[in-house]
């Protein structure tokens, strides 16, 4: 009498996060197919350029910086409809997009039987909005070159700063969506960031404000991410880079923490 000796092949242990890349493939193979919606989202800062930065910037003139230079218009727009951009693209990948998927298609719950956990997911998808950022961000600082709004080689540094960007709103972002209800609560976030784009130094310094204000402007994400992408195309650096650099990390990996506990409760009750 003959015995089978059958072994079973027990797949090794991963750490929650290691297969975010997953996520991330899988983004891209849905993309591939209607990747016009990606890149369509790179002309709206490339209009405004060309409607304020250079169709206003002709009435306004120069802007003089804190270390005295004299700036076209444009050059000082030129940044903040940079980071702005990557603002909008990651608030808007990681709510809408993300909140179908929670709330409507249930794109999770089948995620969730395969090996991928909560964690997977918060990185994945704030990675995909890390590329898409990427992509606008390159794109539009080819542009600004070309019209003759970078100062230095050191404006290719927009590049990481405006992931950072990214990362903060990213992470916010998807924090924000797992408390939604509903569609009508997009109405909150176009409240909140409307106002980012109009005060944060956006088309105008901050000086111009009441001290009070100047304060409130100041504690605005996208008045951090703007004078970090303005520092590297301007070639203005001082020790204030890192201060912003840092708020916008804090940012992200809060809102990154936030999210991924809340997927946890919302997708493994």
């Amino acid at each position: 009498m003959s015995s089978t000796l059958v072994t079973r092949v027990i797949p090794p242990i991963r750490r929650p996060g290691t297969r975010a890349h997953r996520l991330l493939e899988r983004n891209l193979m849905v993309y591939r197919r209607i990747w016009m919606i990606i890149v369509s989202g790179f002309f709206e800062p490339v209009f405004y350029l060309f409607s304020i930065g250079i169709g206003v910037g002709a009435l306004v003139g120069e802007i003089q910086l804190s270390d005295g230079r004299l700036i076209s218009y444009a050059s000082f727009v030129a940044p903040a409809l940079l980071a702005a951009s990557a603002m909008n693209g990651a608030v808007f990948e990681s709510t809408m997009n993300v909140f179908f998927k929670l709330k409507w298609g249930k794109v999770y719950d089948a995620i969730l039987t395969t090996p991928l956990q909560p964690l997977d997911i918060a990185l994945g998808e704030t990675a995909f909005s890390l590329m898409r950022g990427g992509i606008y961000s390159v794109g539009f600082v080819i542009v600004m070159a070309a019209f003759g709004l970078v100062e230095s080689w050191w404006g290719l540094a927009a590049v990481p700063a405006c992931l950072l960007i990214g990362f903060a709103f990213a992470g916010v972002g998807l924090a924000a969506t797992t408390f939604m209800k509903g569609w009508q609560d997009f109405d909150l976030v176009t409240l909140v960031v409307q106002p980012l784009f109009l005060f944060s130094g956006t088309f105008f310094p901050i000086d111009v404000y009441p001290p009070a204000l100047q304060l409130v402007a100041r504690l605005s994400p996208l008045y951090h991410g703007t004078e970090l992408i303005r520092a590297a195309t301007l070639a203005n650096f001082d020790w204030s880079v890192l201060g912003h650099a840092a708020f916008l990390l804090a940012m992200g990996t809060i809102g990154m923490t936030i999210a991924q506990r809340r997927f946890h409760r919302l997708l493994l009750p």
